[in-house]
C-alpha cells in the first residue's frame, strides 16, 4: 500500500473529523432510524428513508476517512525553502493579469483551495514542484493554458 503525504496538522483535522462521526453522527443515526421505525410502516414512512441515507453516507465517509488515515505519511515540514516542495508557500503572480495568489502546496487528503492549500498532484501543484523563486509557470487549466511567475517561496 502506497502512502500519500500529509502535514501533522492535516492528519489530525481527519483523525478530527472521523473521531465526530464515530462519537457523535453514527450514534445520532443509529437513535433517529429507531424512533422513525417506532412509527410504524417502513415503505411510506420518510423520516425512515432520510435517516438510512444519512447513515449510508456517514457509513462512506467513515470508511474513506479510515483509509486516508491509514495511507497517511506525516512529512515533517521543515524550511526555509529555495524550492517548490511539499510544505511550502508559494506566492505566484499571473501573468496577464498581475493578480497574486498564494498557496501552501499539501497533499491530495488536505487539499482545500478555498483555504488556499493545493495539492502536489494536481496540475498546478505539478507545474510548482522544483521551481525556483523567479520561474515561470504554465499550467494547462479548464480556461486553457495560464501563466506565472513564482514570486516568493516560503
Amino acid at each position: 500500500m502506497s502512502t500519500v503525504p500529509i502535514t501533522q496538522e492535516g492528519l489530525d483535522f481527519l483523525k478530527k473529523e472521523l473521531e465526530k462521526l464515530l462519537k457523535e453522527e453514527r450514534p445520532k443515526v443509529i437513535r433517529a432510524i429507531e424512533e422513525a421505525r417506532a412509527h410504524g410502516d417502513l415503505s411510506e414512512n420518510a423520516e425512515y428513508a432520510a435517516a438510512k441515507e444519512r447513515q449510508g453516507f456517514i457509513e462512506g465517509r467513515i470508511m474513506e476517512l479510515q483509509s486516508q488515515v491509514a495511507t497517511s505519511q506525516v512529512e515533517e515540514i521543515k524550511g526555509p525553502y529555495d524550492r517548490c516542495v511539499f510544505g511550502a508557500t508559494v506566492t505566484m503572480e499571473h501573468s496577464d493579469t498581475g493578480e497574486e495568489k498564494t498557496y501552501m502546496l499539501v497533499g491530495p487528503y488536505e487539499s482545500a483551495p478555498e483555504r488556499n492549500r493545493i495539492s502536489i498532484a494536481t496540475p498546478i501543484g505539478q507545474a510548482l514542484l522544483g521551481r525556483e523563486e523567479g520561474d515561470e509557470v504554465r499550467v494547462k487549466t479548464p480556461k486553457g493554458i495560464q501563466e506565472y511567475v513564482i514570486v516568493e517561496i516560503r
